[in-house]
């Protein structure tokens, strides 16, 4: 896929959109509310985007894009870090509910069934990540595999989830001891 590149104005609205996705939803957040909020006129919003699906498209691969870099940036770039540090590092990133990993979570559930290939922007930065969590757990343990990534990467789903329903405690700690019992 070509590098997405877009004017300031445009990824103005983007970065916008990409919050109020996160807090709101993408099925409540209707271009109405974004060419609002971002004070550009409609036209000017389907001239950069063509489409609600596309344009929702475009933030995730933004979002996905931001997070892949930190992501890479802290396993590879790193290097005084050890590799059960970096794997703290990778699960708290994902599982901060105000950060970058959450709006792709999201995404997994609310654009499935409307827009399929935003949804798929999301499960293409899953499958990465496990080949990421994969490469890190390989340097820990000789034996892992595959489906351990695969199941280092529920937990950290699992552990957003609980924290989704709790009452505003970040547990994240207590989740991390639990993975790192499992794990390392």
């Amino acid at each position: 896929m070509p590098k997405l590149v877009l004017p300031a104005r445009a990824m103005q609205v983007v970065n916008k959109s990409i919050h109020l996705f996160h807090h709101f939803g993408f099925h409540t957040v209707g271009v109405d509310k974004i060419v609002k909020e971002c004070e550009v006129p409609k036209a000017t919003f389907y001239n950069y985007f063509h489409s609600k699906e596309r344009f929702i498209e475009i933030c995730l691969i933004v979002q996905k894009e931001r997070l892949k870099e930190k992501v890479v940036s802290m396993a590879e770039y790193d290097q005084g870090t050890s590799v059960k540090e970096k794997l703290k590092k990778l699960y708290l990133l994902h599982t901060d509910l105000d950060g970058m990993y959450y709006l792709l979570f999201k995404a997994i559930f609310e654009t499935k069934l409307t827009y399929s290939k935003a949804y798929q922007v999301a499960i293409k930065y899953r499958t990465w990540l496990i080949n990421e969590i994969y490469s890190q757990l390989i340097k820990l343990k000789t034996d892992a595999t595959f489906q351990d990534a695969k199941l280092f990467l529920y937990m950290i789903e699992g552990a957003i989830i609980q924290l989704l329903s709790s009452d505003g405690a970040d547990d994240r700690e207590n989740y991390w001891n639990m993975i790192s019992n499992v794990f390392l």
